[in-house]
């Protein structure tokens, strides 16, 4: 992050292709003066634009032609990023972040994009974090109610998709029960961008984009440095247990390839009824006792049981699932001192977090609601922001 001494913005590089400039409100009317290569695309998060310092212009590593950010068309899984495009997310999302800190917390960046949700299944979280989103990039927004859509008469979800894109729609974040819908929604599509919003058991990338910069955010605030400053090299070594419904859960699938791509040790912590029937290929360890476990954990991951994916059939009873793998009261003591316990939520109090524990500052779940609205404009901005100017690689 560069603070130039004119004080008219800060400029942050977020990778070799994309900078990012965040001038002070009603800093507007300036030119850009000059930037560091033809390939850099600079975007200005105010209404227009802010000067951008000569100096830093003229540094020899500014001025290094580099290829398009590490982005794909869509995004469907944490495949598709690896650890270079967790890296790009988190960066964008740190000077989103600070946007969101304004009194006015609004960019002109998607201004004259649409995009609509399109949520087959229930979501309160990622969906108004994704509208929430889109609206502060002053991009249109339109949400299709299935409950009163064309899809309660029978119609097809590729009819509702060529539908909704032949209305000019630019991206579609969308949520579905099937695995690989989304998937399928990008195959379909001829110029929207596809974001998949969470598809059955299969995946929810922008959840667990949210987890790392959480975690991340934390690490920063307790070492005192600039989150931006670590990068992703805070997460090598880093020892993180998921605990809970891993069969079922989307999220559990999402965390496991961006934590283990940043470098972490992922261990998996769940009665046999709730792993997968098979982890070949998996790069976790498998817990057979949560309290041996929790004492060794840097991160500890909570899911609750998916009951609408039939996991309360899994375990003998509630009662029991909490007394075995639940975090109580009881086992917060197990925990190291610096343990951070996140949940992607809804959060099921009293099954997989005691009331009391989910309330304590070491639970982050509050704040992972928060910087879902900034990392999903990290998301949005990378796919639709940077069209016009060595954007996103089709």
């Amino acid at each position: 992050m560069h603070r130039p001494t004119d004080g008219h913005a800060t400029l942050a590089r977020l990778s070799p292709s994309i900078w990012v400039g965040v001038a002070p409100r009603g800093d507007a009317g300036l030119n850009v003066t000059s930037f560091p290569a033809e390939s850099t695309a600079v975007h200005w998060l105010t209404d227009g634009h802010a000067t951008l310092p000569s100096a830093l212009a003229e540094s020899t590593d500014a001025a290094a032609p580099a290829p398009n950010a590490p982005f794909g068309r869509h995004l469907i899984s944490i495949a598709d990023l690896g650890a270079a495009g967790i890296a790009e997310v988190l960066g964008v999302a740190e000077a989103f972040a600070e946007v969101e800190r304004r009194a006015i917390p609004k960019v002109p960046t998607l201004r004259g994009k649409v995009i609509a949700t399109l949520f087959f299944e229930e979501s309160t979280r990622t969906r108004l974090s994704f509208e929430t989103a889109a609206k502060r990039l002053s991009a249109d927004v339109i949400s299709l109610a299935v409950a009163t859509s064309a899809v309660k008469k029978g119609e097809s979800l590729r009819d509702t998709v060529e539908t909704v894109e032949a209305m000019g729609i630019d991206a579609l974040v969308v949520r579905h029960s099937s695995s690989g819908a989304p998937t399928q929604v990008a195959r379909w599509t001829k110029r929207a961008r596809v974001v998949n919003a969470g598809d059955g058991w299969h995946e929810h990338p922008t959840q667990a984009l949210v987890d790392c910069f959480t975690i991340r955010q934390v690490i920063a605030e307790r070492t005192g440095d600039d989150p931006a400053s670590l990068g992703v090299s805070c997460f090598e070594g880093l020892r993180i247990l998921i605990v809970g419904d891993i069969a079922h859960s989307r999220v559990a699938r999402s965390q496991v390839l961006a934590y283990s791509a940043l470098g972490a040790e992922v261990t998996l912590a769940a009665p046999g009824s709730l792993l997968p029937p098979s982890l070949e290929g998996w790069p976790v360890a498998v817990a057979g006792d949560l309290d041996s476990a929790l004492g060794r954990a840097d991160v500890v991951s909570l899911l609750r049981l998916q009951a609408e994916r039939g996991s309360g059939a899994y375990v003998p009873s509630l009662r029991e699932y909490t007394a075995g793998w639940g975090l109580t009261a009881r086992r917060l003591p197990l925990l190291a001192d610096h343990a951070i316990v996140t949940h992607p939520g809804p959060m099921v109090r009293g099954v997989e977090i005691a009331s009391d524990v989910a309330d304590l500052p070491v639970t982050v779940a509050t704040r992972q609601v928060a910087n879902g609205v900034a990392v999903r404009m990290a998301v949005l901005f990378l796919l639709l922001g940077a069209e016009g100017a060595g954007g996103p690689r089709d």
